[in-house]
């Protein structure tokens, strides 16, 4: 890059970054004569497409701004501290599903499902986890069997956020019984509106219901609806959980009470001067910085042509780490009768976060996943001696129980 289109390049992220705050700082004003949350989500991602603050680094001709990464690391920056809770809808599709498809699936469902994504007309949510199969993702039991047309899809999901709401799912399902567990999975397109799905809210202990239930009992799905190949799903599976990972780590998803907001906090309950506080504050303050420079080499070493890789899931564990320590000192130190309201009572922004912290550590896979990644990945040490890579899934015990050595043999 020459010197003079380096000034370039850095007047037009200066002006990016001058719109993004400027956004951020107006769009309030347009959400809060909105009662309904799924309409208020539904609004801020359209504002946010006119705005052209979504799909940054998407091509031009899917309806995205075809920037760099280094364009979308700036506004994800930005994002993570003055974005309003609304983002978190949009969390799966322009963050999750939009990048796996336009990586791997074909062409036909790049034109037909991106715009619509990053401009908000379709919300999507991510079908992976199922009653028996969490952290052991490979040991999903949903199937998809073909039929003359394309194929039928039977089981059950569940904690799968923003699903009551959503148009269109990214399902990871069994398609081969007979090849061990990672080799018989694929990756599909479900709309969530077609005859035989059945979405059950849970409420949780925030009061919300963002997470749900999901039964498919013969939900027909068009033979063109697969991302990447037939058989050949967990691949595309890590692919969209570094991109996950990558999105929770930039501020998508759980919104992590910001450094400011906090301060701002600390403040008002008159307790700066302690320092034991001060301490705390200062490792949330540290703590997002390092968020944010891991989301930019992330930025640097996609432009440089790099896969994400295990490097995905420190941007996440930084993320998940750091909102439980912004919610010990709301919780201990500022704000202690946090976790109680009336009920006619509006619970406020402090309360959900502290009640919503602990979902930070598992929501894209718990800390103790992003954990090994690194330690396998990328500090190379050995991984977990025992293994049923070779062991056809249908021999195997799923779900809560697991199979042992002897029955293997």
């Amino acid at each position: 890059m020459t010197t003079t289109e380096s000034s370039a390049h850095t007047a037009s992220l200066d002006d990016l970054a001058h719109r993004s705050r400027a956004f951020f700082a107006g769009i309030g004003s347009v959400l809060d004569p909105i009662p309904d949350p799924e309409l208020r989500a539904r609004t801020y991602q359209r504002e946010l497409f006119a705005a052209g603050l979504t799909g940054i680094d998407v091509p031009v001709e899917y309806g995205g701004q075809g920037l760099d990464h280094m364009a979308k690391a700036l506004v994800d920056r930005i994002t993570r501290t003055d974005a309003p809770p609304e983002s978190s809808t949009f969390a799966v599709g322009p963050g999750m599903a939009v990048p796996t498809i336009l990586e791997l699936a074909a062409e036909s469902l790049r034109q037909r499902y991106v715009r619509p994504a990053l401009e908000g007309t379709e919300i999507w949510c991510q079908l992976y986890s199922e009653p028996g199969a969490g952290s052991d993702l490979a040991g999903l039991q949903t199937r998809a069997t073909r039929t003359e047309d394309g194929w039928e899809l039977n089981g059950q999901k569940v904690w799968t956020s923003h699903a009551h709401w959503a148009d269109m799912g990214i399902c990871l399902a069994r398609t081969n019984p007979d090849v061990p567990k990672h080799r018989g999975l694929t990756m599909f397109v479900v709309p969530m509106r077609a005859p035989g799905v059945t979405v059950r809210p849970i409420t949780q202990i925030t009061g919300d219901q963002e997470f749900n239930e999901v039964f498919f009992d013969g939900v027909r799905i068009p033979a063109d609806h697969v991302v990447g190949e037939v058989d050949g799903g967990w691949p595309v599976a890590v692919a969209l959980m570094q991109n996950e990972r990558s999105s929770i780590g930039a501020g998508g998803g759980r919104q992590a009470v910001g450094y400011l907001r906090l301060a701002e906090l600390v403040r008002s309950r008159g307790a700066s001067a302690d320092p034991a506080v001060r301490e705390r504050l200062v490792d949330v303050f540290v703590g997002q910085r390092l968020a944010g420079a891991v989301d930019e080499y992330l930025a640097e070493s996609r432009d440089g042509g790099a896969p994400l890789g295990a490097v995905a899931s420190l941007g996440k564990l930084w993320r998940s780490d750091n909102g439980r320590l912004a919610s010990d000192l709301i919780g201990e130190l500022a704000y202690r009768d946090g976790t109680a309201w009336d009920g006619g009572d509006d619970r406020d922004e402090w309360t959900y976060a502290l009640l919503d912290a602990c979902a930070l550590a598992l929501g894209g896979g718990s800390d103790d996943i992003q954990r090994n990644a690194l330690a396998e990945q990328v500090l190379g040490l050995p991984r977990d001696p025992f293994s049923v890579s070779n062991v056809p899934f249908r021999e195997l015990r799923v779900g809560n129980t697991r199979s042992t050595p002897e029955e293997i043999r």
